[in-house]
């Protein structure tokens, strides 16, 4: 018995529709979320560059359009010795922060991938707070602590609260590292006869050490250019250079504080290229 031609037809009809109404919606759903991540990138993406253009000015304070380019500010800075104090002593700062960082978070991380006590949950939760609080609560927090035991600020503080803020960066990514090697390299080391030191630098390092330098680079970044904790914790003798940025632009706009920017923005991006290379920066912060 043949089916009736006019259900036949409807039929085919119902299917081209709802086809066609797929395709449509794969094409929106695709053109809705292409059109977010078009304006996040650009939201990102052009304060920097204003600030790039602002530090090419020719006018005497920050003026964006600029009425002209030129040069100059960044040679001012060669002439500018108290700017670049701020500089040293913020390099030296993240630099000992990091090493901190990476030496008590792969010690926190290799004892909390290797248990299963409930410690271990709490544990997480309160080295990953500094990031959960803002920044001025934790810095307000930091200088009522000093002043109850007696310390006074100092380089040495600074660099004590700069490790609490940073050391959950190195914690999340040498964890995410253990994680995705598991215990089965360093049981097999250890059931060879290999020592625990030989095993973790010949075996557990080497294999973690990409999120290693992740966390490394992402420490020194924060380290280097926070401000919020800095104005707390750093005495009158030490000033960082976010903390001599922001007072020349609070105080008269100086464009020498975009020309520093820029600097910046260009040694930052350059460090991220050269991370990619060695480590694949991208792809572990994907995974992780």
């Amino acid at each position: 018995m043949s089916a009736n031609p006019a259900v036949s037809q409807s039929v085919s009809r119902s299917a081209a529709s709802a086809k066609q109404r797929q395709k449509f919606d794969r094409l929106s759903f695709s053109w809705v979320i292409g059109g977010i991540a078009v304006f996040s990138l650009l939201l990102l993406t052009i304060p920097t560059l204003i600030v790039l253009v602002v530090s090419f000015s020719s006018a005497q304070t920050m003026r964006f359009p600029p009425p002209g380019l030129s040069l100059q500010w960044y040679t001012a800075l060669f002439s500018y010795p108290e700017l670049w104090s701020a500089a040293v002593t913020s390099l030296q700062v993240a630099i000992w922060t990091t090493l901190i960082c990476v030496v008590l978070g792969v010690c926190a991380s290799l004892a909390m991938a290797g248990s299963r006590a409930r410690w271990v949950a709490a544990m997480d939760a309160l080295v990953m707070s500094p990031l959960a609080l803002p920044g001025i609560a934790v810095g307000l927090g930091m200088l009522t602590y000093f002043s109850m035991i007696g310390v006074r600020l100092s380089v040495f503080t600074l660099i004590i609260s700069h490790v609490v803020i940073c050391i959950p960066y190195l914690v999340r990514t040498t964890l995410a590292s253990l994680t995705q090697l598991g215990s089965s390299m360093r049981e097999a080391s250890t059931v060879l006869g290999a020592s625990q030191t030989y095993t973790f630098f010949k075996v557990t390092l080497p294999l973690i050490k990409q999120g290693v330098i992740t966390g490394a680079f992402m420490a020194f970044l924060s380290s280097f250019d926070n401000i919020t904790v800095s104005l707390f914790l750093s005495d009158a003798r030490t000033e960082v250079l976010p903390i001599r940025m922001w007072s020349m632009i609070e105080n008269d706009l100086d464009v020498r504080a975009a020309a520093v920017s820029g600097i910046l923005i260009v040694a930052t991006a350059l460090l991220m290229m050269v991370l990619e290379r060695i480590s694949g920066l991208s792809k572990f912060l994907v995974k992780s």
